[in-house]
């Protein structure tokens, strides 16, 4: 019990310290030791990696699960380390829906047999774009969600560390000045008066228990310099490995495109053969269709047709009326079948 109030107590000293040091940091009253320019432009590397990474996937996730519900129900599942259920696509219920609302019209008719053939490939659709989903969960999706919840923790407490070992270090920079300039103050205005053996004594004592400070200090300097100098290059293998990163993210989204490309080439297909499909349907009731349309349609009874003859030597323009016309007003003129007339210019 002793041993762990102690311990607890050297910590709360060490965070209190760290505390300190950062505020000072923050304020220019301390003095910060500068990480090297290959360090530092690793870690903005890596920060934007992380960044962009999330982003991709927060969103690849909406692409292709755009309902939230649905999403957190997903999330509380791989939490919770279970199998998440099947669903049924929306296309694969447009299609349930066709084919039951075919049979129930029966698929005899043409609306129900159109049914049929829709529903039919609504249900394919639905079908190519399950496996498109699955497929791109598990190629591109998980490699990222791995990259953030494995990786990239793992990172992030090694650089949480290495900020620690430099708030120490600089803590030690910073004592090992203030122990150095109050042995130089001692050394130029000693506070006692040497010609007393007494104070001779004293002043010596007070030199001696300077200079322990100082090495001590120094020594500490030393261990923090060479804690730190470790740590940095921990933090520098691990961030060097986002090139990796990088490399497997490539790979995963080249599988992502090709699924992404294979799924809309199987909807591209399916929606060419049922549009074939359809125009087959229709072409065989177009002839009867129009065949009827134009027995069942009478010949306009009011209509006139002048056919234009052979000019005379007069050189005047005649016209033979074909079917007989009644006026309808003053502005026209009543006509009788094979009447010839003078045409107007």
């Amino acid at each position: 019990m002793d041993f762990n109030v102690k311990k607890l107590a050297s910590d709360a000293g060490v965070f209190f310290g760290r505390a300190v040091q950062f505020t000072e940091e923050k304020l220019g009253q301390a003095e910060k030791t500068e990480l090297d320019t290959h360090l530092e432009n690793l870690i903005t590397r890596a920060d934007n990696t992380k960044n962009w990474t999330e982003k991709i996937f927060r969103q690849t996730e909406v692409l292709l699960q755009p309902n939230p519900s649905a999403r957190i129900e997903e999330f509380f599942y791989e939490k919770l380390d279970k199998k998440v259920p099947s669903r049924v696509t929306n296309g694969e219920l447009l299609g349930q829906y066709m084919l039951e609302a075919s049979r129930d019209f029966g698929p005899e008719t043409p609306y129900g047999s159109t049914l049929s053939t829709v529903g039919e490939y609504q249900r394919r659709l639905g079908g190519a774009e399950r496996e498109f989903l699955l497929t791109s969960s598990m190629n591109f999706l998980t490699p990222l969600r791995n990259f953030l919840e494995g990786d990239w923790k793992t990172i992030t407490k090694e650089k949480r560390l290495l900020e620690n070992r430099r708030l120490d270090l600089d803590i030690c920079k910073a004592r090992v000045k203030k122990s150095k300039q109050a042995e130089a103050k001692a050394a130029t205005a000693p506070d006692f008066q040497e010609t007393r053996p007494r104070n001779y004594v004293l002043s010596a004592s007070a030199s001696a228990l300077l200079s322990e400070e100082v090495d001590k200090a120094e020594h500490e300097l030393r261990v923090a310099q060479t804690e730190f100098d470790r740590q940095a290059e921990v933090t520098r293998l691990l961030l060097e490995g986002i090139s990796s990163t990088h490399l497997n993210h490539l790979r995963c989204l080249h599988e992502f495109a090709e699924a992404q490309a294979k799924y809309y080439a199987q909807c591209h297909q399916f929606m060419l053969e049922l549009q074939k499909e359809l125009n087959g349907t229709s072409a065989t009731a177009a002839p009867s269709s129009s065949a009827a349309s134009a027995s069942a349609a009478p010949p306009r009874p009011d209509s006139v047709a002048i056919e234009d003859m052979i000019l005379p030597a007069t050189g005047t323009r005649k016209a033979r009326v074909l079917y007989d016309y009644d006026a309808h007003d003053s502005s026209e003129l009543s006509l009788l079948a094979d009447e010839v007339r003078p045409r107007p210019p």
